[in-house]
């Protein structure tokens, strides 16, 4: 769990060492945690005994999805990585039964769902295990390319089918 709790200036004391592990955006003097950003104090809980508190800027409150929050990202690889990363923040999809070059590509726009939180130094995880999450958009050489199954997308000058984990899209999900 990980929620914006109170704004803060450089130099705020915001607890002592023992009841917080340090996060991003703080530093330690004589057995307390401080804010060495103007920003928002987050409290994030992912198991650890105790609770990781940082100091995030609003900008970076408002770019941070929550868990289980559906997530539109644009498709990139990293050398080395198990699975696409996406551009606007990074995340990092989950393969457990999907073969990933079957899957995504570089460049397509996926609905994900962020099962697990990320912060600036490292990765969200992302899962397209639902039916509705998966490609939304992906583009051939010639056009953009249209879905025919749960797993192709066409392109519809060349008629040539490329394999996808395409998102059956819901209403709510649709810009109006």
């Amino acid at each position: 769990n990980m929620s914006p709790t109170r704004l803060c200036v450089p130099g705020d004391k915001l607890c002592s060492v023992e009841d917080c592990i340090m996060g991003t955006g703080v530093y330690l003097r004589h057995g307390y945690i401080y804010s060495s950003l103007a920003g928002y104090v987050l409290r994030k809980n992912e198991g650890e005994e105790l609770p990781v508190i940082s100091v995030v800027r609003e900008t970076e409150v408002q770019l941070l999805p929550d868990v289980g929050a559906i997530v539109t990202c644009k498709v990139g690889w990293k050398p080395g990585r198990r699975g696409p990363l996406t551009d606007l923040f990074r995340g990092t999809i989950s393969f457990v039964q999907v073969e990933m070059h079957r899957s995504f590509r570089p460049g397509d726009i996926v609905l994900a769902k962020v099962i697990s939180l990320g912060d600036v130094q490292s990765n969200y995880l992302l899962t397209t295990a639902e039916n509705e999450l998966g490609v939304v958009v992906a583009h051939s050489d010639a056009a953009q390319m249209v879905p025919i199954s749960w797993c192709e997308m066409q392109c519809p000058q060349t008629h040539t089918k490329e394999f996808r984990k395409v998102a059956r899209v819901q209403p709510e999900y649709l810009e109006a």
